[in-house]
């Protein structure tokens, strides 16, 4: 087991284990604790009391963050030749249709964070699904990726859209800004988060839905967040 540095343990040190924070409190240890050379993200952690073996208990949607996630993502948009200027003007980085299918079946390149598509090309796409599928890059209509309105959806992952899914655990976990961000964006991110994931909750889940939450910066100790 690794040992924890004398500045990890000086930052745990200001958080009580024992305690679950207010989300003001929590934001205000998270400008505390993370102090790194670097501007690091902030993450949120959910444990969530779905049951993993059904799949209509699966949790997945997507928030467009009020004040973006401070990290800039590369977007590739597979579309027809009449919506290729559309995608260019909304931001797309990569824009093209059969041609950049067949680049990807030749090479296996995905140089993007995020594709996005419109319904017309997906029968096309099926040549590249695994190899975006095994990556998480395959556009979906659940999450918004696959839609005619390719201009609007462009436009909100460049304004800072995130998707979300539970893993094989029962976790949901996003990226929700950086430390630098002003405490009040950082609040009204963690808001929007947390209210999308809550609309998210499937029909058939009993009980408690949100277990647990934390929040923590990159390479800062966790802080239990009240929900």
């Amino acid at each position: 087991m690794s040992k924890m540095s004398k500045r990890y343990q000086a930052l745990k040190a200001k958080i009580d284990q024992n305690k679950v924070y207010s989300l003001d409190e929590a934001i205000k240890l998270l400008k505390e604790t993370g102090s790194v050379k670097f501007d690091a993200s902030v993450e949120a952690h959910l444990r969530l009391g779905i049951d993993i073996k059904k799949s209509e208990q699966t949790v997945r949607g997507s928030v467009v963050m009020p004040h973006g996630t401070g990290k800039k993502k590369i977007v590739a948009a597979f579309v027809t030749p009449d919506k290729e200027k559309e995608a260019k003007e909304a931001g797309a980085e990569i824009v093209g249709g059969k041609e950049l299918i067949e680049k990807i079946k030749k090479d296996g390149q995905c140089d993007f964070a995020v594709a996005v598509a419109v319904p017309e090309i997906m029968k096309e796409m099926a040549a590249i699904a695994k190899t975006l599928g095994q990556k998480g890059l395959m556009p979906n209509p659940k999450v918004g990726t696959v839609t005619p309105n390719i201009k609007q959806v462009i436009a909100e992952i460049k304004k800072g859209k995130i998707d979300f899914k539970n893993d094989d655990t029962g976790n949901v976990h996003a990226m929700v800004g950086k430390v630098s961000f002003a405490e009040s964006d950082l609040k009204e991110n963690l808001e929007a988060f947390l209210e999308a994931v809550k609309k998210a909750k499937p029909d058939g889940v009993k009980g408690t839905y949100f277990l647990s939450a934390t929040v923590c910066s990159a390479m800062g100790p966790a802080i239990k967040l009240k929900v």
